[in-house]
């Protein structure tokens, strides 16, 4: 399918039925654009940040994410949910569709307006009247975000992913040249706060260009009472993760300050990059081509299934090699003054190990339309991941990343594995038996990079990342090989590559 611009009039905007007819040849080559872009976001942002992290001070890094707990809640609320609502909707039209971009726009802005009255009181509770600027400027870029919801949202559900990876890289690397400007300038945090506001701005400008449809005046509410519905339980779950999610750098920053923070808040974003780069653009191929095999559940089942294979595959081993180097990857990342944060880095890696498995399950709850399930489960997993925040903070930052990562290998996932697979046509032994060769992997690769790292005597952290990506790739290779699993999903690697073929 061309990736041109469709005319606005034009229903295409909104059928999907043309895309059933190479579903899975759209999926692959999708999810290798996808996995191009998010390699390309990851070169910016790990550049940007390696750059950034040497020209600013933890203390920097801390004030912005103590800002960000608060102004990322408009991202909930611009979206409501609704943008995945579009994607997964069999049928809708133009007027449905503006009605939910207005709908998207007016909360984006209320909330915005809200976060910049918060602004004193964020102030205070932080102690640091610095605050109350950055809040307000970064308010304002935040309630424009509205803007660009429906158009990306179209975008996706037509499979565009050539188009949406134009917006992501420019607005990334855009973002990265003007922070390392204004940092290189002695802009200090403020160069932190205008990347975001650049990303944010070129964003918008660039889903409207690329999406020529064009919003008409709303209709009646009633006209997407549905989506509204499935939205708004979306948006609840959504809500409530992000409460549990940011918890921790509320309190670590109430109760340590900003110098612990700025460490917890870098180690956090380092572990969140590996499962970003693999989640993303799985989702963004996974959601709308499950949504179109809702109506037969063995090639549903199947499609997941496979999908959950590949993202296992690719992840879990390469979060064992990141825990085992933790230390020389903070050292290479972020230089010798962020080396405290090693331990936080490692801790957080072993939730990180199941975090894409997890996240995957949203797929299921969303595409099977079963939002009210996925915020009911919203509640239950934020009030066990908030007693494991609480638990930890006694012993710092370190004792938080601890505490959260072993209850959710522990306790939330497999609570998490029961809770989605209890309806639907994926079952519990389904995700196990898949996710097996990866984890029998992961674990091998971890015994060999521990026992290389106590024995070896490796300290340079170049030589030593080889060494160890070396051991890992061995261990997993070697794991699939001897599992008949493991030979099966390698094959179904190999053949994916006639799929790339237009």
């Amino acid at each position: 399918m061309s990736d041109l611009p469709l005319k606005s009039s034009s229903p295409q905007h909104f059928q999907t039925e043309h895309l059933k007819q190479d579903l899975k040849g759209r999926s692959v080559r999708g999810g290798v654009v996808t996995v191009l872009t998010q390699s390309s976001k990851m070169v910016f942002n790990l550049g940007a940040l390696a750059v950034l992290a040497r020209l600013l001070t933890p203390q920097d890094f801390g004030l912005i994410a103590m800002v960000a707990t608060v102004t990322n809640l408009v991202t909930l609320f611009k979206d409501m949910g609704l943008s995945m609502a579009t994607v997964q909707k069999a049928e809708i039209d133009h007027r449905q569709v503006s009605t939910l971009f207005w709908v998207n726009v007016g909360f984006s802005a209320a909330i915005a307006l809200v976060i910049a009255a918060l602004s004193p009181s964020i102030a205070w509770f932080y102690r640091e009247p610095r605050l109350v600027p950055i809040t307000l400027i970064l308010a304002v870029g935040l309630g424009l975000s509205g803007l660009m919801v429906q158009h990306e949202a179209l975008l996706r559900r037509q499979m565009r992913f050539t188009d949406l990876a134009l917006v992501q890289v420019a607005s990334m690397a855009l973002g990265a040249g003007v922070a390392i400007a204004a940092a290189w300038g002695g802009a200090g945090y403020w160069s932190l706060v205008v990347k975001q506001l650049v990303e944010q701005l070129v964003s918008i400008v660039g889903v409207w260009v690329l999406c020529s449809w064009r919003p008409g005046w709303p209709g009646k509410l009633s006209s997407i009472g549905d989506m509204l519905a499935f939205g708004g339980n979306l948006m609840g779950f959504n809500f409530v993760n992000y409460f549990a999610r940011n918890l921790d750098n509320i309190l670590i920053g109430w109760r340590w300050g900003a110098l612990p923070l700025g460490l917890y808040d870098k180690a956090y974003q380092l572990f969140l990059f590996p499962i970003q780069q693999l989640n993303t653009p799985f989702a963004a191929v996974a959601t709308p081509a499950l949504s179109r095999l809702v109506d037969a559940p063995g090639q549903y089942r199947q499609a997941y299934l496979r999908v959950l294979d590949k993202l296992a595959l690719l992840s879990m081993p390469f979060i064992a090699f990141t825990i085992a180097s933790a230390d020389w990857i903070i050292h290479l990342a972020l230089g010798s003054q962020w080396s405290e944060a090693s331990r936080i880095f490692a801790w957080l890696g072993i939730t990180a190990l199941v975090q894409p498995i997890s996240n995957s399950t949203g797929w299921l709850f969303m595409t099977q339309g079963r939002t009210w399930q996925m915020f009911q489960w919203g509640i239950v997993g934020s009030l066990l991941s908030v007693v494991a925040i609480v638990a930890g903070l006694p012993w710092g930052a370190e004792g938080v990343a601890a505490s959260y990562s072993i209850s959710g290998l522990l306790i939330r996932t497999p609570l998490l594995f029961w809770f989605v697979c209890r309806q639907g046509p994926v079952r519990q032994t389904d995700l196990y038996r898949t996710i097996a060769p990866a984890a029998l992997a992961s674990v091998l690769s971890l015994l060999l990079l521990f026992g290389f790292r106590l024995w070896s005597g490796v300290t340079h952290p170049w030589w030593g990342l080889t060494l160890t990506a070396l051991i890992t790739l061995g261990a997993t290779l070697a794991v699939l090989s001897v599992l008949p699993a493991g030979r099966s999903s390698l094959k179904d690697l190999a053949s994916m590559k006639s799929k790339l073929k237009p």
